[in-house]
């Protein structure tokens, strides 16, 4: 008897597993700043413009309402320079870093730096302990195991990237994100001189190491290329310690068929078939789910009963 099978019946969602992906559903982002820093064309149409002007005039109304009148202007600009929140999975960082953007756009910058830097070594932290009993057989375990914290961001991004965890773009800002905590927690005359420069440096920092890491749609190694408008997990790294930990098990694992609902009571959500085994498939290779989810005749797409 298979083991996706019970008493030689099939089980749903389980004998077609090998058709099924995680797709990235639960994900955070904001995009207003690129509206505040772009210019209507030349050739735009007036209704073009005036549909420009009007999600302009909402955003600055949304700030207004966010953080306050007072010097506005500034505010505006601050957060135009803070640039957009990038698509990012729901994770420990979400939350935080909108309290570093608040704090930049505020006007209080020093707190924004340190914020950021803080964050960063959160972050840092919340990879070692989240991951580190997936490495047990390795040298660096040895040197983890036991710390419930770690302040020292060399030993954490060493470890990491002995781990194969972090991208190695992520390292080189992680690097430099050291560096300036380093210099900016720890007394230094400079500091006071150029707290907005700092601050923003930092905050564009640790939004790539965001973006870059924990990011919902993109060219990283555990992304199927080429699926259209939605991000879903290769099949060979689903048993990766940090893909299964930040990306499988806090999202869904749909067939190719799948579709997207909205109900006024539910809200948004995933519909899909419960066995793939009714229209003949029980695996596929990740190209072959990309070909299916892009190009499937939309009457094969599963429905919702109510």
């Amino acid at each position: 008897m298979s083991g996706n099978e019970v008493d030689g019946q099939r089980v749903p969602g389980v004998s077609d597993r090998g058709v099924r992906r995680h797709r990235i559903f639960n994900f955070d982002f904001d995009s207003r700043p690129s509206h505040l820093v772009a210019t209507p064309g030349e050739n735009w149409s007036e209704e073009a413009r005036a549909q420009w002007d009007a999600q302009y005039n909402q955003i600055i109304a949304s700030l207004n309402a966010e953080f306050g009148s007072l010097n506005i202007d500034r505010k505006v600009d601050d957060f135009a320079a803070f640039g957009v929140k990038p698509f990012s999975i729901v994770a420990h960082h979400n939350s935080m870093f909108n309290h570093v953007r608040t704090a930049f756009v505020s006007g209080a910058y020093y707190a924004a730096l340190t914020g950021a830097c803080a964050l960063g070594e959160r972050i840092l932290n919340h990879l070692i302990l989240d991951l580190r009993e997936k490495f047990k057989s390795t040298p660096q375990y040895k040197i983890v195991y036991r710390k419930k914290s770690f302040d020292c961001w060399s030993i954490a991004i060493d470890t990491l990237k002995a781990w194969q965890v972090l991208l190695p773009e992520v390292i080189v800002s992680f690097r430099d994100l050291e560096k300036l905590r380093n210099r900016s927690i720890h007394f230094n005359l400079e500091t006071a001189s150029q707290l907005r420069e700092d601050a923003l440096t930092a905050a564009k920092l640790l939004s790539r190491i965001i973006e870059q890491q924990f990011c919902a749609f993109g060219q990283q190694p555990w992304f199927i290329e080429g699926t259209l408008g939605a991000g879903f997990i290769k099949r060979e790294w689903e048993s990766n310690p940090f893909v299964a930990h930040y990306y499988c098990a806090k999202n869904f694992c749909l067939g190719p068929f799948h579709s997207v609902d909205f109900s006024d009571a539910l809200g948004w959500r995933l519909v899909d078939h419960p066995d793939y085994g009714e229209f003949g498939i029980d695996s596929l290779s990740d190209e072959q789910f990309k070909d299916l989810f892009n190009n499937h005749d939309p009457a094969l797409s599963a429905r919702a009963n109510d």
